[in-house]
């Protein structure tokens, strides 16, 4: 059996440290996520990627990259991606032509994250715009769920195309709730019927399910089916998501660190019980010092399968090793100049 590898942390600049080099070292370790503030361009991007290579091979590299707002490398080596909203948008009034951009999208947003040594972007958000949520807003793609499955299955093909795997969030739905789990603690009363068939369904294997090679379950409570959040609830991942909807993919916890998830405890407790609900990895952000308590203090069970479908995110960077391959890439760069003319005109 595998040892388990569940803990993903990130680091606080541009270059490692020396401490961050021994968290990275440490066996519970299996991934790292960067934000913002650990770019500054594209040639420090690619070697930090490759000093976190050095110290662990085998780690999974990650980023919220969805475009809009949720950008995190923009300037030097990375193409303005549009919020996407802007493709529901675009489908409203022309829904063949939304779905060449969502697939150019995609492709762009995931060659350039792979040519800098980033193995996975937290993306597409499957989240429905119901146009009421302060975490959410213009991340949603659209209302429709079967409108926005066809947009982010287009998207996704675009990811795949590029050499990536995608991550749906946040299961099954943050966006007919108001208040932002970043800061709160919110919850939907709608009854399980409603959120199957709205929400929920473009997790099912049938929709886009079988796609994606992950998910990110919401720190939301959906009283009517559990009284604890969506990742730290077994009815959820495993009766539900797995279950009922047959999703077959990685399952990551959303970051304990948000004050949504204290509700389970302290950072032990919060680990331990996303991990048993049946998340196969766990993001601890923006705290070192819990992110080295738990790996101190935590022991977790076995997850049969949980090394095998992590390792299955990891980027395929044979098309674009480096940012040198985009230049030579005719499919890129056609891409990227419709992403450019998409988003020059919606300005």
């Amino acid at each position: 059996m595998q040892t388990p590898a569940p803990v993903m942390c990130d680091v606080a600049g541009t270059q490692l440290t020396d401490e961050e080099r021994t968290r990275l070292r440490h066996a519970r370790v299996g991934g790292l996520i960067l934000f913002a503030r650990n770019f500054t361009d594209s040639a420090q991007l690619r070697a930090l990627t490759a000093a976190i290579r050095a110290e662990r091979a085998d780690l999974l590299i990650a980023v919220d990259h969805e475009g809009g707002r949720v950008q995190r490398f923009r300037g030097d080596g990375f193409t303005t991606l549009p919020p996407m909203r802007a493709l529901g948008e675009l489908a409203a009034r022309n829904e063949p032509l939304a779905l060449v951009m969502a697939h150019a999208i995609g492709l762009v947003l995931a060659a350039e994250l792979l040519a800098h040594g980033v193995d996975l972007s937290f993306a597409p958000v499957l989240d429905l715009d119901y146009g009421c949520s302060r975490a959410i807003g213009d991340r949603a793609l659209c209302r429709d769920p079967h409108l926005l499955v066809r947009l982010a299955g287009a998207l996704t093909d675009g990811m795949a195309r590029a050499g990536m795997r995608c991550v749906g969030k946040h299961f099954p739905g943050h966006g007919f709730v108001e208040a932002d789990s970043h800061v709160d603690m919110p919850r939907d009363e709608r009854p399980l019927s409603d959120l199957l068939a709205e929400d929920a369904q473009p997790y099912r294997a049938d929709a886009l399910g079988a796609r994606l090679g992950g998910v990110m379950p919401a720190h939301v409570i959906y009283p009517a089916v559990d009284a604890q959040p969506a990742g730290f609830s077994r009815r959820w991942l495993q009766e539900i998501l797995r279950g009922e909807l047959g999703y077959r993919g990685a399952i990551f916890s959303d970051d304990l660190s948000m004050q949504a998830a204290t509700v389970a405890g302290d950072i032990l407790a919060r680990a331990d019980a996303a991990w048993r609900a049946g998340c196969d990895m766990v993001l601890v952000c923006n705290r070192p010092r819990e992110a080295d308590d738990l790996l101190a203090r935590w022991q977790p069970p076995e997850n049969e399968g949980a090394h095998a479908r992590i390792q299955a995110l990891r980027g395929n960077f044979q098309r674009f090793p480096s940012p040198e391959a985009l230049a030579d890439d005719a499919e890129y760069q056609a891409a990227r100049a419709q992403v450019c003319r998409f988003v020059a005109e919606a300005a």
